[in-house]
């Protein structure tokens, strides 16, 4: 096969942004789950424009700071400037990079052949911007081999081409040998992960339905969980078997899955064992995985076969909390109004927010499974953050039982509109359900 040969483009990030953020979608229907594949007989996700919108939103970021470039090593940013990726595999390694300067298009290095891959399927990127890359991965080649001074020195060079070497560089998370590198070839290294963030808080409906699309599938999951929870199954049966189902609806990475049950639910251990299931466990799950890149976070509560009253009232308990949160969400909020209904963390056993956090909560979903907003009473309360129309972000809630050890955890994800938010995580849970019920 030939390359493509392609001239360097630039995408004028305010008519791209101003294209993707049309309204496109008429809010008072439901937010489409179309399936896994695009068709020609009715509009689906269309991929060129997600690329194109991206990219404008990371330009746009670039442009209101006071920074010459974006230098990124977060696998969650290459892919949302240049649109690659290479696998899950990726996630850890710290082995690719990408350079985004003013005025110019994405350069990326990328691992041995898979530059070479870009370079003949990714058309919407200049070829000669697909470069091989090889940093150290994590240490294992140790600094001393130069690789690093390499591309501290190979970076520069572009920095100086696009004519922003004397303006400070931001940077995502790197080795700490290279920062190392990139201050000795003369960067002025800043924190760019900030800029990312802000450029990644607000979807467009591609994102969205892609997010609804990975809910989906954890609908279905939840569907089977319910049907498989049973005294003598474990919890890493269901584990075993929710990855399973995952895969094979089209999920790209089931990055984890707790499966918390009985007396391990208070407090809440964020994993799961080879416990078995037993008559009248309280029991919840929480699922996280992507498709197309697009996370969930997304938790259910069970009993197994039947629940006591101090189980039921914890569900009850977690439920409003939940709730009250869902009926204050819509655009110019701030996340403190939004964490001030839930309770503090004396209220339900912790001894400050610190130790409670993450129970009472809410993040962001995107490329990451942690995106703004994030809302919590440890860090909400001091420095709010607005709600914008286009945010995506889950909310969960977390209740102990007076039993001492059972507890309620229940999580929905939803998607700021121009009049409030639409609930994406579909799996009923406005009471508890009862799985196997005797």
């Amino acid at each position: 096969m030939n390359e493509v040969v392609m001239q360097p483009r630039l995408v004028d990030a305010e008519a791209a942004t101003a294209e993707a953020l049309k309204p496109n979608w008429n809010w008072d229907r439901a937010i489409p789950a179309p399936g896994h594949m695009n068709v020609d007989f009715e509009t689906r996700v269309d991929f060129r424009r997600l690329q194109r919108y991206r990219l404008a939103r990371a330009r746009e970021a670039l442009e209101r700071s006071d920074l010459g470039a974006l230098l990124l090593f977060d696998v969650n940013n290459i892919r949302y400037v240049s649109s690659t990726k290479i696998g899950e595999w990726e996630r850890d390694k710290l082995c690719r990079f990408s350079l985004l300067a003013r005025g110019k298009e994405p350069v990326v290095w990328d691992f041995g052949s898979a530059a070479v891959h870009h370079r003949l399927y990714c058309d919407w990127l200049d070829p000669a911007n697909c470069r091989a890359g090889m940093l150290g991965m994590r240490g294992t080649v140790p600094p001393s081999a130069g690789l690093m001074k390499r591309h501290a020195a190979e970076i520069m060079s572009l920095l100086r081409e696009a004519g922003v070497d004397k303006m400070p560089v931001g940077v995502d998370l790197a080795e700490t040998a290279m920062f190392f590198e990139l201050q000795q070839a003369g960067m002025k290294v800043v924190d760019g992960q900030q800029v990312m963030l802000d450029a990644r808080e607000i979807k467009n409906i591609d994102e969205v339905v892609l997010l609804n699309q990975a809910a989906a599938m954890v609908d279905g999951t939840y569907h089977m969980i319910w049907e498989e929870l049973k005294p003598g199954v474990r919890e890493n049966d269901i584990v075993a078997k929710a990855n399973e189902l995952l895969y094979s609806m089209g999920s790209d990475d089931v990055e984890a899955i707790n499966a918390i049950s009985g007396e391990r639910c208070n407090p809440h251990p964020h994993n799961f064992t080879d416990r078995m299931f037993r008559p009248g466990d309280q029991a919840f799950f929480d699922i996280l995985q992507s498709y197309q890149g697009y996370r969930t976070c997304y938790y259910r509560t069970f009993n197994v076969g039947r629940a006591t009253p101090v189980q039921h009232d914890a569900y009850k308990k977690c439920r409003h909390w939940l709730d009250s949160a869902i009926a204050l969400i819509k655009p110019g909020v701030s996340t403190d109004k939004v964490a001030a209904v839930w309770p503090k963390a004396e209220e339900f056993g912790f001894p400050d927010e610190l130790s409670a956090f993450g129970l009472q909560f809410g993040h962001g979903l995107g490329l990451a499974l942690h995106e703004r907003p994030i809302i919590s009473r440890l860090v909400s309360m001091e420095a709010p953050m607005e709600i914008k129309t286009g945010m995506v972000f889950a909310l969960e809630t977390y209740c102990p039982a007076t039993d001492g050890y059972s507890a309620a955890r229940i999580e929905e994800e939803v998607v700021v509109t121009d009049k409030g938010c639409k609930v994406i995580s579909l799996f009923p849970a406005e009471d508890l359900p009862i799985a196997n019920r005797y």
